[in-house]
């Protein structure tokens, strides 16, 4: 798209005042309508905006001003937003996961492709400085061929401090469909797409308690498994292991490492943008800084909305449909093979993202 682009958001939950932080100091981006099922979130939300019109679904949808419609809706509605859109001759941004099962993600691309219109999702932080920086360590050999790598997040659980966290908790949630899109996302940019995987996975309690809010000491019921882990084995035959938790206290492992022939990276939090990339070669003590090299500085969640806004026609953007399909796919599959026993195999690829120049956010 040329020129400026206009967003119009769908769901004013709380990851919305991140998006809309981002959206108002980028150039090429213009929040100019928000809808929410409480009008009165959505008037709150964007107060601080001026221009944004407060509207229902369907006016945003029939909105000929919105190009692009930002879909900040909890999983199990992604599908169901994003189809309106697509059917209205929008273009599509979804926050992660694509859509709360594969059957609905493939739907949505089907769709897309119909209508001649893109789809494209989060999480956009492997665009930020951190993911980028080992990236093109990678990609310059300073590892050697990658062998391996592992990724964990542990943590007690989102109900300590999320006021209306049972979203986490029902189909579509769970710490492998919230958070494992940041580290499997990460994954494919640095060791490129998965073939097969297998897992296993349990849940430790049955029910969980609101820490915060106007709910606080509530329960809610438990549905999905809180322990997942797995081997990913990506095309190149690198393996990962994967540990995605909301039953664990804590953990002094990095959130990501990759390890091959010649030295081993520490990959910052694929949860930020930025962060230290760390090195240690074979023979080397001790860990030495990278300096930072590739990615988007200063970047915060939506510019990868801008990156997939303003991607010529004919390129895949990094934010793609296809990447994030794929990511649901190893996710759903892993909590295939944790059931069965078994390997899955991926029937999904797609293209390992292009990179990221050193660039100021602004330059999307």
């Amino acid at each position: 798209m040329g020129g400026q682009v206009n967003i119009g958001v769908v769901g004013c939950g709380a990851i919305s005042a991140q998006y809309f932080r981002t959206i108002a100091r980028l150039p090429r981006l213009r929040l100019v309508a928000a809808a929410d099922l409480d009008l009165d979130r959505a008037r709150e939300a964007v107060r601080p905006y001026e221009g944004v019109e407060v509207m229902s679904v369907a006016e945003l949808m029939a909105d000929p001003r919105v190009d692009v419609v930002l879909n900040l809706t909890v999983p199990a509605a992604h599908a169901e937003i994003a189809l309106q859109a697509i059917a209205a001759g929008k273009d599509v941004y979804c926050e992660k996961p694509l859509a709360a099962t594969v059957a609905q993600a493939g739907e949505m691309l089907r769709a897309a492709d119909a209508a001649g219109v893109r789809l494209g999702c989060a999480p956009d932080t492997v665009l930020g400085t951190g993911t980028q920086t080992a990236r093109q360590a990678i990609d310059d050999g300073l590892i050697g061929r990658p062998i391996a790598a592992t990724a964990t997040m542990m943590t007690p659980g989102h109900e300590r401090w999320h006021p209306n966290p049972d979203f986490y908790y029902v189909p579509g949630g769970g710490p492998l469909l919230d958070m494992g899109p940041y580290y499997i996302t990460s994954l494919v940019t640095l060791l490129g797409p998965v073939r097969t995987v297998i897992g296993a996975a349990n849940r430790t309690r049955s029910k969980r308690t609101i820490g915060s809010g106007p709910r606080q000491g509530e329960e809610i019921p438990v549905t999905v498994d809180t322990h997942v882990t797995g081997v990913l084995v990506h095309d190149s035959g690198a393996l990962t292991t994967l540990v995605m938790s909301f039953d664990g206290a804590a953990t002094k492992s990095p959130n990501i490492e990759v390890h091959g022939e010649k030295a081993s990276l520490v990959v910052p939090d694929p949860n930020r943008f930025d962060g230290p990339v760390l090195m240690s070669k074979v023979g080397q003590d001790g860990w030495s800084d990278l300096p930072t090299s590739a990615g988007y500085i200063d970047a915060g969640r939506g510019v990868g909305l801008a990156d997939f806004a303003c991607t010529p026609a004919g390129t895949e953007p990094r934010t793609g449909g296809s990447l994030a399909f794929h990511v649901l796919e190893i996710m759903e599959s892993l909590l295939a093979s944790a059931h069965s026993g078994a390997s899955v195999p991926i029937t999904s690829t797609c293209a390992r993202p292009r990179p990221v120049a050193l660039l100021p956010s602004e330059n999307t």
